[in-house]
């Protein structure tokens, strides 16, 4: 641990405060919460105590904003509509920082400190494996929105996840670029620092290949590298129709621009570690003609994800990227077993957790199978613009 872990707040959900999700929200008090950083609220035996974990601060910040906000609402929902078993709900929230150790650190205080019965979080692989060992050892239900690393939810039968696993992005994918895009020759440039972004170009690269295509060049960064020239140059003189890029949104903007800048004029093609508005921000009109697999579009029509599009943009003013709609169907899961469940403890939620069937999330209809992974379906969105537009649905 590199420097002591910031405890963030106790939120009370019966007030929200307006935030924009590209930033933190300002450390000012709440009727029933604490200054950020100030000592937590106690609570009472009329409250049910959650725990969150998310990167509100770092490199992938606007990943543990989105989250926290998809969390907040649907807890000021429920509670709204009268709470779990006569209580109210509230969360106690830690920045991981983008980091395992500090994720690892938060679960452990939420467990024994502060007594929680469930977990949500953490948005990234490496820090949700880290989280689940915890958790899986404390037995307390854990239940990540965006980890797609399939290692995440085999830490044990405490964890589960509400999004499609990485085998299955790395084959919607592979299929959309050999049969909607016609391409035959997909370079990859992978971060060997991410378990994220090593499975899905592992996955990706064999089916490609399974469908006739070929993979003419395997190059590799590191988090937290700036300089990406080298290894674009090497790709480029390959002459590949597309590089496959399956990193985070910190890096692929600065890869599209320094793809550009060397004259690689190839589409980039990606995973939902590209959703965050600042992509486009990082990355301008470097990223036009790109395209990336996703979990929602805010261009469906269904009725209850236009509802909660409209009530997140009336409290957040932006519109929800596609960690904030899985956060906020990660808790909305786990609200509902909570109330299924006999009782509050770690077996009996977990139990109700892994019943979960054809829920009616936001981002597609969830049902948990025997891995307690969602199986659902998968989107395909285009840079375009300087935003994302809806191209296919990708079903399992």
């Amino acid at each position: 641990m590199r420097r002591p872990l910031m405890l963030l707040a106790t939120l009370a959900l019966a007030v929200v405060a307006c935030e924009k999700k590209n930033a933190p929200a300002p450390a000012a008090p709440s009727p029933e919460g604490q200054a950020t950083g100030a000592p937590a609220a106690p609570v009472d035996s009329d409250t049910i105590l959650l725990g969150e974990v998310g990167s509100l601060t770092g490199s992938e910040a606007t990943f543990g904003v989105s989250a926290r906000n998809g969390i907040e609402l649907a807890l000021k929902e429920a509670n709204e509509a009268g709470g779990v078993k006569g209580k109210k709900l509230q969360v106690r929230v830690y920045d991981s920082q983008g980091r395992p150790e500090e994720g690892a650190q938060a679960v452990t205080r939420l467990i024994t400190q502060d007594k929680v019965v469930a977990i949500l979080g953490e948005a990234a692989s490496s820090v949700s494996m880290a989280m689940a060992e915890k958790a899986q050892a404390g037995q307390v239900p854990m239940v990540t929105p965006t980890s797609t690393a399939p290692e995440v939810t085999q830490k044990g039968d405490y964890i589960f996840r509400v999004c499609f696993i990485d085998p299955f992005q790395g084959l919607v994918m592979a299929k959309f670029a050999r049969e909607n895009l016609k391409l035959s020759r997909v370079a990859v440039l992978r971060d060997n620092k991410s378990a994220f972004s090593m499975g899905l170009a592992d996955v990706f690269t064999d089916k490609f290949k399974a469908f006739g295509g070929e993979v003419p060049g395997d190059e590799s960064y590191s988090k937290g590298d700036t300089d990406f020239r080298a290894q674009l140059t090497s790709l480029k003189r390959l002459k590949p129709d597309a590089v496959f890029v399956p990193g985070y949104y910190t890096d692929v903007g600065i890869i599209a621009r320094q793809a550009r800048e060397i004259g690689l004029k190839v589409p980039l093609l990606g995973g939902d570690g590209w959703d965050s508005d600042k992509l486009y921000e990082l990355g301008g009109s470097a990223l036009e003609g790109s395209y990336f697999s996703n979990h929602y579009s805010p261009g469906n029509p269904d009725p209850v994800l236009q509802k909660f599009l409209a009530r997140y943009k009336a409290t957040y003013g932006s519109v929800p990227d596609s960690v904030a709609a899985l956060a906020y169907d990660a808790a909305r899961v786990t609200i509902d077993a909570m109330k299924r469940a006999p009782d509050l403890s770690g077996p009996s939620l977990r139990d109700a957790i892994a019943a979960t069937k054809d829920f009616p999330g936001v981002a597609g209809k969830i049902t948990l199978d025997a891995n307690r992974d969602a199986v659902k379906e998968a989107v395909v969105l285009k840079v375009s613009g300087g935003k994302a537009e809806f191209v296919t649905t990708v079903t399992p």
